[in-house]
């Protein structure tokens, strides 16, 4: 068991995925060091485009990705290792958390959800548009999937590449909605340009937060650098088979259900722009002041979604801190130290940590400033 009173590091946790990118993570790992290295990825776009971030939920892969999976981690694809501190002695996350929820995850956490944080975070680095798809809410999941969550998901636009040759985008509900047989149509006949034409692009910019219920369609766009904050599930309706050039087995196409099955998923409703932007964009609030001139902003919280919570706090001078909720971090700009107790953490742009519910107090020191995005479970 690890010791407590300390703050965990999370190290890359590459993950294969059906689309190509990963080009941006490996430049982030090769640029801070890394403190676990992971030889593994040269800087390119690959099937490695995701970091999956204190992660306790397995990848829902083909059966024959299996072949391209190069992480060294010896445990299963998705699951995180974290360290302590900065001990170099990586634990199992999932481990941890079981054998002492209360102090990880909150005793109210514990006491609702169990060793489960109920929460899932990854980095996605698309270099080419994801495939067309949706996801099932959590009442459809438990209804029909016997499974516990479901996937309702947000985004926080971190980077976008200075390639692209066109504005940064991502589809997000039906503009034109069609109809069930017509859905069903274009799905069995691949017929992409009238798959598309049902979508409109909606523009995006470093900074922007949106979230995505279950059952809307979408895809994000590339070039796109994002945290990904969702219900802890790998659940998902592609209706879009090829994408850079490798075709979905039919097992990864309908959650090994039918297409007639998985039409029940989708929010056949019309998202306008107005409706997009009023329900889908989260512009912050100001919550809380942690200093004379640094603050925190809540970003997506229960008026939302009861499944997740993002906060995002901008230190401008030290600040001691005593949370007494766990939450994932990442440093989304600047840099700074982080003290907890004797042991000093350095924190440059793109680190990630977890700090746990009963961690005490502990200091963070910017130099000169630094921007930690909180993603954190639901209530409990």
């Amino acid at each position: 068991m690890a010791p407590h009173g300390k703050i965990l590091r999370l190290p890359p946790n590459r993950v294969w995925r059906t689309y190509l990118g990963g080009r941006t993570l490996d430049q982030l790992a090769t640029a801070v060091g890394g403190h676990v290295p992971v030889p593994a990825f040269s800087p390119a776009d690959t099937h490695f485009p995701e970091d999956w971030i204190a992660s306790t939920t397995r990848a829902i892969n083909p059966p024959d990705a299996t072949r391209h999976t190069a992480s060294a981690s010896p445990l299963p694809e998705g699951l995180s290792a974290v360290h302590c501190g900065d001990d170099p002695t990586p634990h199992n996350f999932a481990d941890l958390l079981a054998a002492d929820p209360a102090y990880y995850l909150g005793a109210a956490h514990a006491a609702r959800f169990g060793a489960s944080p109920q929460l899932l975070v990854k980095l996605l680095d698309p270099s080419i548009r994801l495939h067309l798809q949706a996801h099932p809410t959590a009442a459809f999941a438990q209804k029909f999937l016997n499974a516990p969550s479901g996937k309702t998901e947000a985004y926080h636009l971190l980077a976008i590449r200075d390639d692209l040759p066109h504005p940064p985008y991502l589809y997000l509900g039906f503009q034109r909605p069609p109809s069930r047989d017509q859905l069903r149509h274009l799905i069995a006949t691949q017929d992409i340009a009238g798959l598309e034409a049902c979508f409109d692009r909606i523009p995006v910019k470093v900074g922007d937060t949106l979230i995505v219920p279950g059952g809307v369609p979408h895809a994000l766009g590339p070039g796109l650098l994002l945290a990904e904050i969702m219900e802890p599930s790998d659940l998902v309706v592609r209706f879009e088979f090829e994408r850079g050039g490798y075709t979905l087995p039919e097992s990864a196409r309908f959650m090994g259900r039918g297409l007639e099955f998985c039409l029940d998923v989708f929010d056949f409703s019309r998202w306008s722009r107005d409706r997009v932007a009023t329900e889908a964009f989260c512009p912050p609030r100001r919550a809380r002041a942690l200093g004379p001139d640094s603050f925190q902003d809540a970003l997506i919280g229960a008026e939302r979604t009861p499944c997740f919570r993002i906060r995002k706090s901008h230190h401008r001078g030290p600040v001691t801190r005593h949370d007494r909720e766990c939450f994932i971090g990442i440093v989304t700009a600047g840099t700074g130290t982080l003290s907890v107790g004797d042991e000093t953490l350095v924190l440059r742009p793109f680190d990630k940590i977890f700090v746990p519910a009963a961690l005490g107090p502990w200091q963070l020191n910017p130099s000169p400033t630094l921007d930690l995005l909180e993603c954190l479970p639901p209530a409990a």
